[in-house]
């Protein structure tokens, strides 16, 4: 399925980033993590100045852990 997809990504780094992009929804998925609202929340942290030695922390399960109120949350 995904050889299909990425034909079309425009570059090998293009698929790579969407390959990335996929496996952290996925991994949302896994961890019950509602994915909008943790990409809404993850995106404005890292544009506020995040960081980069603490971007472990911004990972699906250790946000869950620190957002339970947001974790299964429909937008």
């Amino acid at each position: 399925m995904g050889r299909k997809n990425w034909l079309f990504a425009g570059s090998d780094a293009g698929a790579q980033r969407a390959a990335i992009a996929y496996s952290v929804l996925a991994t949302c998925q896994l961890q019950g993590v509602e994915p909008w609202s943790y990409l809404r929340d993850v995106l404005a942290k890292i544009a506020a100045g995040w960081p980069a030695r603490r971007i472990d922390e911004l990972l699906p399960a250790p946000w869950a852990a620190e957002n339970p109120e947001l974790v299964g949350a429909r937008s």
